[in-house]
């Protein structure tokens, strides 16, 4: 059976500007490779309710899951829920749980809970909360749509909370080899490798080392025994 598929949606113009570097496409990548969970596809839209609306409709049918990161905290311009609560045509609302949970964290710290931080307890109708214990404000899931903060530590911690609650598949599994020669000289022998291993990815990362230009072949596969078979032949092909 194969794994369950998923995307990625960052939200955030701060991300298309190059204002701020995005770091939790590859946590997510990293993590979703040892559960189990074929990432596909990432997007990045725009702080734009209609790209927000349009792209976590197209993305939650074409995949298992979607994960959204950016857009939830108490700022104007913090628009993601309401247009994922928009895709899925569900009203939105302070709701008492997560209003709850920001009460007693802003009461820790003696800060008053104001209008801009209550946007951050506005939940889907059906939606489950995503625990924060970083900040305390929740992220959630409806249907198949994670939706998480955009601070990398914050992603993390609501990442780490919610996939073991999902169904994985077997962990993909990596080898990887650095062969000193061009990948003009060793597209042909690889090719031949991966018709034969047609249930394994194969990938070409050239590079230039001294002068002298390789390439790193990464052989990739959920069968161990397979990618130990393929990597043994591509050493025989290509000795240091």
């Amino acid at each position: 059976m194969p794994n369950p598929t998923a995307a990625m949606l960052v939200i955030g113009d701060e991300i298309l500007s190059g204002r701020t570097r995005d770091a939790n496409m590859h946590h997510l990548a990293m993590e979703l490779t040892h559960f189990g969970i074929d990432l596909k596809e990432v997007r990045v839209v725009s702080d734009d309710p209609d790209a927000i609306a349009q792209a976590v409709k197209t993305l939650s049918q074409r995949h298992d899951h979607l994960f959204t990161s950016g857009g939830i905290g108490p700022t104007h311009d913090d628009i993601t829920a309401d247009n994922v609560a928009r895709a899925f045509g569900r009203a939105i609302d302070i709701r008492d749980d997560a209003r709850a949970i920001l009460q007693a964290h802003y009461d820790r710290q003696e800060i008053e809970l104001n209008e801009a931080r209550l946007r951050m307890a506005r939940i889907p109708d059906g939606a489950t909360l995503i625990e924060n214990p970083i900040s305390a404000a929740p992220g959630f899931t409806i249907e198949n749509v994670h939706v998480m903060a955009g601070v990398p530590k914050i992603f993390e911690a609501m990442l780490a909370s919610i996939l073991p609650t999902l169904a994985g598949g077997a962990p993909i599994l990596s080898q990887s080899l650095h062969i000193m020669r061009g990948e003009g000289d060793i597209a042909g022998p690889l090719r031949d490798l991966s018709e034969r291993y047609s249930d394994l990815s194969f990938g070409s990362y050239p590079f230039q080392r001294n002068g002298i230009f390789g390439a790193q072949v990464v052989i990739r596969g959920s069968d161990g025994a397979r990618v130990d078979a393929a990597m043994a032949e591509l050493s025989k092909a290509f000795p240091e």
